[in-house]
Formats: structure tokens, C-alpha cells, sequence
């Protein structure tokens, strides 16, 4: 393909390590593939206050970022007090989903996102798994009004038991993804990084054939199977994988650095 592609990037576990490092080579990449004039967005379950300064830390100060799984799209721009403007936010009311899982799950952690601040929760996060503002508040507080994300915290639930909860109860009208740990993010229906990145690439005008995603999580499968190009990283489970065109190198092997140095 002639012109620029879109590269969209998860950041957790593609990016950066699980705990938090960006290795030299991959923040290398990711600006050579710049410099050659493509759009690097990053497409994360971060919040934008969470994101923002990882797109920093790569040197990205303009262009786009899709965040909360895609219900909140942002355009970066250093000249803001936040350094971005937010584009779409795409809400909805937590109340069914959150109720029906406190029954299944009464000692479980609720938190819903308030967009650029911080989390609303029903009682504290383990460290470091939440940023910003965090203010402690009740269950019916939490479904009060409508939000871009609930996030459901169980660490006595496997992400098996998660998945037989979610078939029980027959959850409906919203979309979720289930992470390494026992952790659920719950977005609107329909919103997933996929649903977002085409807005993206609507908005830049790039060719539907010229679009690259990385990912490594069951919220990239949507993503992996949106792009041209899906590849999943090599340590990424077996259904992330078999929804990508190709696998790379695990996060220990800088496997998005080889996926990047490859649109050079």
C-alpha cells in the first residue's frame, strides 16, 4: 500500500511489561515508524489519564488514542492543560450488569470509571491497579448514573469461573472482555477497541488495507480481527492468537518491536 498505515498498539503486556517497563528497543520502533509518516495509535483499556503519559514516554505528543477499551477517543495535543481533547465518549447504565453480578459475586471489587479523574468503587482496589482519583462510595451510587466502563475485581474467581458467571446469568446489552487475572472490563454494547480504531481510520482516511494491529489480550480480538494485518504476541492465549493473521515474539523477546521494524 502507498501512503501512511495505521498502527494500532495495546500498551499492557505488547508495549510495555506487565510491570510497567518499556524496553529501549520497542520505544525505537515505535518512533522509527513514526518518523516514516505512519499514525501510531494506541488502543488500550488504560483510561485516558492512565494513557496519556505512556504516549509520552514514546515520544507521542499528537494523533490519536483510543482508551477505555473504546468508549472514550482522544486527539493528543501538548498545547492542552491536559495534553489531549477528548473526541467521542461513549457511555451506558451500569445498573443491570453491576446488580446482577453483586448477587453472583457479593465480595467482589466494583469501580466505574469517571473519564479523566479517576474510578468510582464500592471499596479499594489492590495498589496499583487503578489510577487517579479513587473515592470509595456505595453499590447504588455506583449504578446511578451512566458510565463509560465498569470494571469487576475478584480475586477468589478464576477468569474460567468469570466466563461460567457471564453464560449463567446470561448478561446481555453489554460488551465485556475478561483479563489475565480475575478482572472484567464491561463496556457499551457494541464498543470494543475495533469499533473505535474504524472511527480512527475514518477520520485519518486511511485505506481499510492499510491498517496493522498488536495486541496480546481477549480485549484485542476484536482489534486483531479489524486490521489488515491482526498479530497477536507470543505469549498471548491460544484464542488471541487464532484470531490473529500472524503471532511475534513474546513481551520478554520485544516481539513488537519486530512487528514494527517489519512496516519499515
Amino acid at each position: 500500500m502507498s501512503g501512511p498505515l495505521l498502527v494500532a498498539l495495546d500498551i499492557d503486556g505488547t508495549l510495555l511489561t506487565y510491570e510497567g517497563d518499556l524496553a529501549d528497543d520497542v520505544r525505537e520502533a515505535v518512533a522509527a515508524v513514526r518518523a516514516a509518516g505512519h499514525h501510531v495509535v494506541l488502543a488500550t483499556g488504560r483510561s485516558v489519564h492512565a494513557t496519556v503519559p505512556v504516549a509520552a514516554e514514546l515520544g507521542i505528543e499528537h494523533g490519536w488514542a483510543v482508551c477505555s477499551n473504546g468508549s472514550v477517543t482522544v486527539r493528543l495535543d501538548p498545547d492542552l492543560p491536559e495534553g489531549y481533547v477528548v473526541h467521542e465518549v461513549i457511555t451506558f447504565d451500569p445498573g443491570p450488569a453491576l446488580r446482577l453480578m453483586a448477587r453472583e459475586m457479593p465480595e467482589a471489587h466494583f469501580a466505574v470509571e469517571e473519564v479523566g479523574v479517576g474510578f468510582r468503587m464500592n471499596k479499594p482496589f489492590p495498589d496499583g491497579e487503578l489510577s487517579g482519583v479513587q473515592e470509595v462510595v456505595g453499590l447504588e451510587d455506583l449504578a446511578g448514573r451512566h458510565v463509560t466502563r465498569l470494571v469487576v475485581r475478584s480475586p477468589g474467581h478464576t477468569p474460567e469461573e468469570f466466563h461460567e458467571m457471564v453464560a449463567r446469568t446470561g448478561l446481555s446489552e453489554v460488551t465485556y472482555a475478561i483479563g489475565w487475572t480475575a478482572w472484567m472490563d464491561v463496556a457499551p454494547a457494541g464498543v470494543t477497541k475495533a469499533s473505535a480504531l474504524e472511527i480512527v481510520r475514518s477520520a485519518l482516511d486511511v485505506d481499510p488495507a492499510a491498517t496493522v494491529a498488536l495486541g496480546d489480550g481477549s480485549n484485542d480480538v476484536d482489534m486483531l480481527r479489524w486490521a489488515s494485518r491482526g498479530v497477536a504476541m507470543g505469549h498471548a492465549a491460544e484464542a488471541v492468537q487464532a484470531a490473529a493473521d500472524e503471532v511475534t515474539g513474546t513481551i520478554e523477546e520485544d516481539g513488537a518491536a519486530t512487528v514494527l521494524r517489519s512496516l519499515l
